[in-house]
């Protein structure tokens, strides 16, 4: 049976406690095997070996990495603004933990003679409190880089609080379509709703937005630029090291966990059997199953984060930030626009539904031709850059004589009455 509002908070004491624990148990545990994963599949891809000691198959790796994280020496920088430093790991942290809360894991089941619902706690406006909860997240990050009194630090975390902003209004525009559809904020209503079929199919536009953004919102290649190893050594946790790097690490995989928990529960239908395989065995939908259905379809997306760290590479600052604002705002405000329309038709029935789905067809066509149509200013031709001293680019002046520093001179040597020129024809 749905899951509806009425039948949250009517447990006992106790059984909100083993929720609570089994989410952090749960999450710790799905953050080890994440990273163990992680290194089988990137080695796999790049015909190595990976992780294989510790353990059978190497799964003891990522608990070996957390003991020697911990063992590591404290450092505090001497720059540092000590109260804040120490904060921002735990503010980064915390929040990860709290988003899980509304996340639907399963239908009711029997629990010691108690009826309750496979998840913790639901809300009328939960898909709100999980981005909102999220959000705060960022300020760990932003005050971290801030408060370590490194350049480098200090970059990552502004970077990080831009991809916020950026791609944040993206995902949540991406969300509207689902709220237009389910009639509903609350994570387990709408889980309900996509009983017969995902909006995942039917909204793929807003499904494909979103995967984009909950890549950048998670700082992952390859839009990992808070971090950028390249760039800005290791971006906001550049000073960070032992439990504090740890927490900002764990933090980074359960919010992998988290938006993609989110997008499960939104776009695939949450803990409903895939396929439809339920018309089949109804049990499939009922008890312990859908514990399955659901961390199959969120290791899916993890796994979708792995392959896209070792096949793609990091996107220049400009590129990334004009994604989200040129493509994914403008294209979520015009499906917004369309699906609201076919909504309203659809309810109304005011207008056959076959020719506006044709029409809005049409429409989104020629948007996309218009989009990589070249501009009548040649800007498809190649533009020679301006030469120096015609009001071009500004060059550095020449050293003394017009010689440039370091170029090749002809190699001169006295021999017995004559002065003999290695660049000469002699």
């Amino acid at each position: 049976m749905p899951l509806a509002l009425e039948q949250f908070g009517h447990d006992p004491w106790w059984i909100i406690l083993i929720k609570t624990v089994a989410i952090f148990v749960i999450l710790v545990l799905l953050t080890l095997f994440n990273i163990w994963w992680e290194r089988r599949v990137v080695a796999r891809m790049q015909h190595r070996i990976g992780p294989n000691v510790h353990g059978p198959f190497g799964l003891l790796q990522s608990l070996a990495d957390g003991v020697k994280l911990a063992l590591k020496e404290d450092i505090i920088p001497k720059a540092a603004d000590k109260v804040v430093f120490l904060l921002a790991p735990v503010l980064a942290t915390v929040p990860a933990f709290v988003t899980f809360a509304v996340i639907p894991f399963g239908p009711e089941v029997s629990w010691f003679g108690h009826t309750t619902p496979l998840q913790l706690t639901d809300m009328p406006v939960a898909v709100l409190f999980v981005m909102a909860i999220a959000s705060i997240g960022i300020y760990g990050i932003v005050l971290g880089g801030w408060s370590s009194g490194s350049t480098y630090a200090l970059l990552g975390g502004l970077r990080s609080s831009a991809q916020m902003i950026s791609y944040e209004v993206a995902m949540g525009l991406a969300l509207v379509a689902v709220f237009l559809y389910a009639g509903s904020l609350s994570t387990s209503e709408i889980v309900a709703a996509q009983d017969d079929l995902w909006y995942g199919l039917i909204l793929l536009p807003s499904f494909v937005i979103y995967v984009i953004s909950m890549i950048g919102e998670t700082n992952r290649a390859p839009f990992d630029l808070p971090e950028a190893e390249g760039e800005l050594v290791g971006g906001f946790h550049t000073e960070y090291s032992s439990l504090k790097f740890a927490l900002f690490f764990l933090a980074e995989y359960i919010n992998m966990a988290t938006v993609s928990a989110l997008a499960t529960t939104l776009f695939l239908g949450g803990w409903h059997a895939p396929f439809w395989i339920d018309h089949l065995y109804g049990g499939f939908n009922e008890g312990y199953w859908p514990l399955l259905w659901f961390f199959g379809k969120v290791l899916g997306f993890i796994f979708f984060f792995i392959w896209l760290r070792g096949t793609l590479p990091r996107l220049r600052y400009d590129q990334f930030m004009a994604l989200g604002w040129k493509w994914l705002i403008p294209i979520s405000l015009g499906w917004i626009i369309a699906v609201a329309t076919i909504r309203a038709v659809s309810l109304h029935g005011s207008i056959d539904r076959q020719y506006l789905m044709a029409g809005i067809g049409v429409a989104l066509v020629l948007l996309i031709a218009l989009s990589f149509w070249p501009s009548k200013d040649g800007g498809d031709e190649e533009v020679e850059a301006p030469t120096a001293g015609t009001g071009g680019f500004p060059t550095p002046p020449m050293p003394a004589g017009g010689a440039v520093r370091g170029a090749a001179q002809p190699l001169t040597f006295e021999t017995s009455g004559s002065t003999v020129s290695a660049g000469s024809e002699d």
